[in-house]
C-alpha cells in the first residue's frame, strides 16, 4: 500500500504568497550572482589559507635559526 499525495492547483500558489512566522521568501538568484558569490567564498578561503601559511613560515623561520644556533655549538 503506497500513500498518495493529493495535490490542489490552489495550495501551492497560497503557501507561496503567505509566508510563515517570519521568514523571507525564497528568491532564486541569476547566474551571474552565484558566480560572484562562488569568487566572494574563493578569495575569502584564499586570503585565510595565505594568512595560515605566513604563520607556519614565521614558525618554520623562527625553528630554522634555533637548529643553526644547536648545530653551531
Amino acid at each position: 500500500m503506497t500513500a498518495e499525495k493529493k495535490t490542489e492547483p490552489g495550495s501551492k500558489a497560497s503557501a507561496i504568497a503567505a509566508p510563515s512566522t517570519g521568514r523571507k521568501p525564497w528568491v532564486p538568484k541569476s547566474t551571474v550572482e552565484v558566480v560572484l558569490d562562488q569568487i566572494a567564498k574563493q578569495e575569502k578561503k584564499v586570503a585565510e589559507l595565505q594568512r595560515e601559511l605566513d604563520t607556519e613560515k614565521t614558525t618554520l623561520t623562527k625553528l630554522l635559526q634555533a637548529k643553526k644556533v644547536l648545530e653551531a655549538t
